[in-house]
């Protein structure tokens, strides 16, 4: 694991998902003073904050730290599916699982 600034993480993640942070905030479920302030600024988030922000990311705080844990054991297709499926707003995530499910004869 290396050393992971989590502002600029925050934002990586966002550009990665093509999401504004209003659209982080409301997913996360914090105003977006709160989350402009943070990424403005030069204070850190709050263990409760960055938890708040992973549960908007759809991922774990061990993830946020750690982003290639989970992908280690797959295959290069399976990785890239993951990585698609995480960064679809959870609507979307329904339909993949559902277009999934129909490939599949489910």
């Amino acid at each position: 694991m290396t050393d992971i600034n989590p502002i600029l993480h925050i934002k990586e993640l966002c550009a990665e998902r093509g999401w504004s942070y209003y659209q982080l905030a409301k997913s996360a479920g914090l105003p977006y003073s709160t989350l402009s302030t943070l990424l403005n600024g030069d204070n850190l988030p709050s263990l409760t904050t960055l938890d708040k922000i992973c549960t908007g990311f759809g991922i774990s705080l061990a993830d946020f730290f750690d982003p290639g844990r989970d992908m280690r054991f797959l295959s290069e297709m399976q990785g890239e599916c993951l990585s698609i499926f995480n960064a679809l707003p959870d609507d979307k995530k329904q339909l993949a699982i559902a277009y999934m499910k129909g490939l599949k004869g489910d």
